[in-house]
């Protein structure tokens, strides 16, 4: 029994989550969960398949209609499931409906109408791939950019959200046609399209709010802080050192053993904006290790050596 009808947690079982909801299943796939996952939790699932949980937790309460946060998501985790999805789709999914497709009507007629049903069919598939294939050429690679630290004036996320919608309506349409136009025997094979077509559609419907609730807030969080420490390395005298408070008490809590995560709890900011502080100061101190920022700390009295514990 799911113990939240609010949301899922991390410790519901799997097998839970897709009893409340097959379209789960998906996910599953998405991220590589092989069946025979027994009685383990989702947090159990996440940390046996290197799979960061609270993403997996906001991609499955999202699309289960459920509440969900995303200031804990880890991007590349986010990136890896949508291209996933990007290949089911256009690799399965449309292929496969093309297919059934063609038997239904070839069962029933070959007529002019018959061809045009499925020229359609090939020019909608051909809309999802070149949407699906901007995504991956285009914002997927510059959100990694992004988290490189790296940030480009030729693009940001808003261009792609202003312009972003659910490619569904042809498929919709495609399907009215079936239900309310094109007079034929409703056989398993059309009945078996026209199921696959509704399935598709809300597959699609729910990448679509994926990308929207989740990434595209994601990366503007991102994009903000990336912005922010580029200019202020911009503006800051070369061999200038010297540490904001803010850096200081990040230093502080990170010399404590404690993880960004956890950082970004206690300061009450969100994890980008912590990763996004590691990666400037590590810059500036040219230190990139636990260890050695730890030393530092302690040499700059930053943190009191009697308080932490060397490892």
């Amino acid at each position: 029994m799911i113990k939240s009808s609010i949301k899922y947690l991390a410790t519901d079982k799997v097998r839970d989550l897709v009893e409340d909801n097959n379209q789960l299943l998906l996910v599953l796939n998405r991220f590589h969960i092989p069946f025979g996952f027994g009685e383990q939790t989702v947090c159990e699932i996440c940390e046996e398949r290197d799979i960061d949980c609270p993403t997996f937790l906001a991609i499955a309460n999202l699309i289960s209609g459920k509440r969900f946060t995303i200031n804990e998501i880890e991007l590349p985790t986010l990136l890896s499931y949508l291209r996933e999805a990007h290949s089911y789709i256009l690799d399965f999914r449309l292929p496969d409906i093309r297919e059934t497709l063609v038997s239904a009507v070839h069962q029933q007629r070959l007529d002019e109408v018959a061809v045009h049903i499925i020229r359609f069919f090939d020019e909608y598939a051909d809309e999802v791939y070149s949407h699906m294939d901007y995504e991956n050429r285009i914002v997927f690679p510059y959100v990694e950019e992004l988290l490189k630290g790296n940030a480009t004036q030729d693009f940001k996320i808003s261009h792609f959200a202003s312009k972003h919608e659910s490619v569904v309506s042809k498929l919709n349409e495609l399907k009215d046609i079936f239900l309310q136009h094109y007079a034929m025997p409703n056989t398993r094979m059309l009945n078996r399209a026209l199921f696959n077509l509704s399935a598709c559609g809300e597959d699609l419907v729910s990448h679509c709010e994926i990308e929207n609730l989740i990434l595209v807030p994601s990366v503007e969080a991102l994009e903000k802080d990336v912005y922010t420490t580029n200019r202020n390395q911009q503006e800051r005298p070369s061999g200038n050192y010297e540490l904001t408070q803010r850096e200081k008490d990040i230093i502080r809590l990170v010399a404590h053993g404690l993880a960004n995560k956890e950082i970004a709890d206690r300061l009450s900011l969100s994890f980008h904006t912590i990763t996004t502080y590691r990666k400037n100061i590590s810059a500036k101190l040219n230190i990139h290790s636990t260890a050695a920022l730890t030393i530092y700390a302690i040499l700059h009295g930053i943190v009191n050596p009697k308080e932490i514990e060397l490892k």
